[in-house]
């Protein structure tokens, strides 16, 4: 699977925003460690479903969603737990393409450029998890 490390200055500016109440965070559950990680995502909302889609490739937060998908999205200070579900490649592009402009031609572009296709961009469908 593909992947673009970011570069020193894309991981403090992404470590800066999951900190912050300006961006969304995602926590995931580290799959070697069991300890809660963050990162600054962007999701897109498309027919009344949430998704995630990674635009470097295989990040980590990506191998530990698939570890455990138990995920929790923090949205201007509200946290909201979620079940991600990886969205097959064949149904992707509507997703990616809902999700491109969201962000902008400037801040991802380039990596759609190096990442072109849909099997490039792990996508996870968030929804609520199921009531005890």
């Amino acid at each position: 699977m593909a992947y673009l490390k970011p570069t020193w200055l894309v991981k403090k500016f992404s470590s800066i925003m999951a900190g912050t109440n300006v961006a969304e965070r995602l926590t995931v559950t580290g799959r070697v460690s069991g300890e809660p990680r963050q990162v600054a995502v962007t999701s897109v909302n498309l027919d009344g479903v949430k998704y995630l889609v990674s635009t470097r490739g295989e990040s980590q937060w990506v191998k530990n969603i698939r570890a455990n998908p138990n995920v929790t999205l923090t949205v201007k200070g509200e946290s909201t737990a979620y079940v991600a579900a990886e969205v097959p490649v064949q149904e992707r592009a509507p997703v990616i393409a809902a999700f491109r402009p969201v962000l902008g031609r400037l801040l991802v572009g380039r990596y759609f450029t190096k990442l072109p296709a849909a099997a490039d961009h792990p996508t996870f469908a968030l929804a609520p998890p199921p009531a005890r």
